[in-house]
């Protein structure tokens, strides 16, 4: 009988997470995704994670919560900060935005590794991208490639030879080439959301998350499927 490949999914319920999602299952894996509730302020995208995994065919979903709000310092955790609007591409490459997560994605890929060991995964599946403009350090490529080096010395598995792998096939596409990669895998991203600031259940239509978005499905020439509350 075939070994199942099983992978971790971090699954937060927005374009990028659901098209890694997508591309898991594509290359045959068995995926338990994985979402946080960490406090943030746009927590209907956890509602939007249950409903894509089980729409792509996700073994498990689990939600595991960590409160980062704790320790604010950002506009997804402080309500006090306002989330930007209305920025140009330009603006939004300038500099680190204020929609940073401190530590976020380091927390969120140590909870992966033990839910890795604790299923028998190699692989962790993580939906993060260099290319548009979201000036993230921890979505870059060195952090990557560091945090598997960690995972190697940091796990039972990878003391014992079976090395957890870090998969970010999205890492170096923009915005447009994951909707099209995504649109070919079948990816229903009228179930997404990536708003920062949602208006009564529809997405802003303002944040840089939405306008993002709006111009990754405009230069795909695919059909923008999202409810804005306001539009262009």
């Amino acid at each position: 009988m075939a070994r199942v490949k099983r992978a971790v999914v971090l699954l937060s319920g927005g374009l990028d997470s659901t098209t890694c999602l997508a591309v898991a299952r594509a290359e045959g894996f068995e995926a338990h995704c994985l979402s946080v509730d960490y406090g943030q302020r746009h927590r209907h995208e956890l509602a939007r994670a249950r409903r894509v995994a089980a729409a792509l065919g996700a073994a498990a979903h689990r939600v595991v919560k960590v409160d980062l709000s704790a320790f604010g310092g950002s506009a997804l955790t402080d309500a006090r900060i306002a989330v930007p609007k209305d920025r140009s591409e330009k603006r939004m490459s300038r500099d680190i935005p204020v929609t940073y997560v401190p530590a976020r994605n380091t927390v969120m890929l140590a909870l992966s590794l033990a839910h890795a060991e604790t299923i028998g995964a190699e692989d962790v599946f993580v939906g993060v991208n260099a290319i548009d403009y979201s000036g993230y350090p921890d979505c870059r490529p060195a952090f990557l490639r560091a945090f598997e080096k960690l995972a190697k010395v940091a796990t039972k598995a990878g003391v014992e030879g079976r090395p957890l792998r870090i998969r970010a096939p999205l890492l170096k596409l923009s915005k447009a080439g994951i909707i099209r990669l995504g649109s070919a895998l079948g990816v229903p991203y009228r179930m997404t959301m990536s708003c920062y600031d949602p208006v009564r259940g529809r997405a802003c239509g303002r944040c840089d998350a939405c306008r993002l978005r709006r111009k990754g499905f405009a230069e795909a020439g695919v059909p923008d499927p999202t409810l804005y509350a306001k539009q262009p």
